[in-house]
């Protein structure tokens, strides 16, 4: 570049985005594992959804911009009555299934919730699957939405491998507006051209930061922040499909693409030098693994990080519960990601603040055997004063192995360790879980578990008898499969 112009030649789009476009458009899913899983992520996922209708805080987000807004054909949200057009009912179900954090769980370098992409899945499917029957076309069916959900869950999980996110400051919600952008675009019938503008422009927007996660600012958005990325990813890919101009070097263009802007180390005085410029890493091609691996919370609705903490806590709950006063210290043994996201002290503000913080998530299962949605709320903290003393006791530290076998990719453990001294010199066993119940490695024994999840959830909204007739069209794949999108949503509507 001269000092008195720019060199105005137009690039091809960045190869990243080339090969996300590609992938969507040319891959055909045949692994049955990964079917079979997006059918249990499916349930799952809604399940979640339906369980946050029952917090004022989650609702109060949900329904028209405008009272009374009535949109032909419009998409549903599942466990309502509203019928809403795709970019607000993206917006919507994304809030819904992300708000207790109690969905699916992907970790790496980068973390994230893939299945906060069934926003705009099941937003956009549900819409056009309705408008095609009224042009007496055929709708759209479930496997639809269970192949873009594997790979929606690819593109968040690949990208999320080897490329942090959060070491830039920003959140992984990044990933999901990228991947909704892109499976949504393929259900809409987008080119490669206008696929490849929508995903320029998701990248070009600027990003989300994580401060919402973090004290001291942890706060609700980070509960609708999906939704509202799943949404953007909607409004995005109607933008590029009326016709709008992409941005071919979205990434990687010099001083203004998010590779310089937004993923390296930045002196807003000086031009960047080569070893501060950081671009993505892509390990391995685009396929099923990351659905295959997808990890469940099945036991608790509490930040991944902490889920193996809980259940150690729940096994110690028995010798714990009547010598509350006799803990003199208690030692909690995690790994390196945990120790940087969820530990913190101090006072906890809200909800949000209360489950991504490692120390209460332990706390409340030590004292009282269970934790649930419920306990995480103003009035159940306030009654219970004896949380925070027990929090106060806490210790926590670091063990090396659990920090590497987190990130190497034949364990992925998310291992957890903890370990109550009494007063009187004694203490309890180090009970240490690295594998959550909802890890690849537990599946034969955690399936039950997230089908008996999804029953209770189910329970919350519908009579008994649909609850059946819902749960056993989820239990049979070729079914389900086979099922029209608008009819399966149709089960859902109150």
């Amino acid at each position: 570049m001269s000092a008195t112009y720019d060199l105005n030649e137009r690039p091809d789009y960045d190869d990243v985005l080339q090969k996300i476009a590609d992938y969507v458009l040319t891959f055909t899913v045949q692994s049955p594992e990964a079917l079979d899983t997006a059918r249990n992520c499916l349930m799952d996922t809604l399940g979640c959804g339906l369980l946050a209708l029952r917090f004022p805080e989650c609702t109060k987000h949900l329904g028209p911009l405008v009272e009374g807004t009535t949109v032909p054909h419009g998409a549903r949200v599942p466990g309502t009555s509203f019928r809403l057009d795709p970019v607000k009912a993206a917006w919507d179900i994304g809030c819904i299934v992300r708000w207790l954090d109690y969905n699916d769980t992907w970790l790496a370098a980068e973390w994230g919730h893939p299945s906060d992409n069934l926003g705009s899945i099941l937003a956009v499917a549900d819409h056009l699957s309705q408008k095609r029957v009224a042009s007496g076309e055929l709708p759209l069916t479930m496997r639809d939405v269970l192949e873009a959900m594997i790979m929606a869950h690819e593109i968040q999980g690949v990208l999320a491998l080897e490329n942090s996110f959060n070491r830039v400051g920003l959140d992984h919600v990044v990933l999901v507006k990228v991947a909704s952008t892109a499976v949504t675009a393929k259900l809409m019938g987008a080119s490669r051209e206008q696929m490849l503008s929508a995903l320029s422009h998701a990248w070009v927007d600027g990003q989300s930061l994580r401060t919402y996660r973090h004290a001291p600012n942890a706060g609700s958005r980070k509960s609708w922040a999906a939704g509202d990325a799943t949404s953007r990813a909607v409004r995005l890919v109607d933008i590029a499909m009326r016709g709008e101009m992409g941005i071919p070097g979205a990434l990687t263009a010099p001083q203004w693409g998010f590779y310089d802007v937004l993923f390296s180390k930045t002196n807003k005085d000086q031009a960047l030098k080569p070893e501060d410029k950081q671009r993505f890493s892509l390990p391995q091609d685009f396929g099923s693994y990351v659905m295959e691996n997808i990890l469940f919370k099945i036991s608790f609705p509490a930040e991944f990080h902490a889920q193996t903490a809980a259940e150690a806590a729940v096994t110690l709950h028995p010798q714990v519960k009547d010598r509350l006063d006799d803990i003199d210290k208690i030692v909690i043994t995690t790994h390196e990601s945990a120790i940087r996201i969820i530990s913190k002290v101090g006072k906890l503000a809200n909800a949000a603040d209360r489950d991504h913080c490692l120390q209460y998530m332990t706390a409340v299962p030590l004292i009282f055997g269970t934790l649930t949605a419920e306990q995480y709320e103003d009035g159940f903290h306030a009654a219970n004063p004896v949380i925070d003393v027990i929090r106060d006791k806490m210790e926590v530290i670091e063990d090396e192995r659990y920090t590497r076998e987190y990130l190497e990719s034949d364990k992925r453990s998310i291992a957890n360790a903890i370990q109550v001294f009494f007063k009187d010199g004694s203490s309890t066993d180090k009970v240490a879980v690295e594998y959550p119940i909802g890890h690849r490695r537990r599946r034969k024994n955690g399936i039950p578990l997230l089908e008996d999840k999804f029953r209770t959830h189910l329970a919350t909204r519908f009579p008994a008898q649909q609850c059946d007739r819902i749960f056993e069209l989820c239990k049979n794949q070729s079914l389900l499969e086979g099922t029209p999108v608008h009819r399966f949503v149709d089960m859902f509507v109150i």
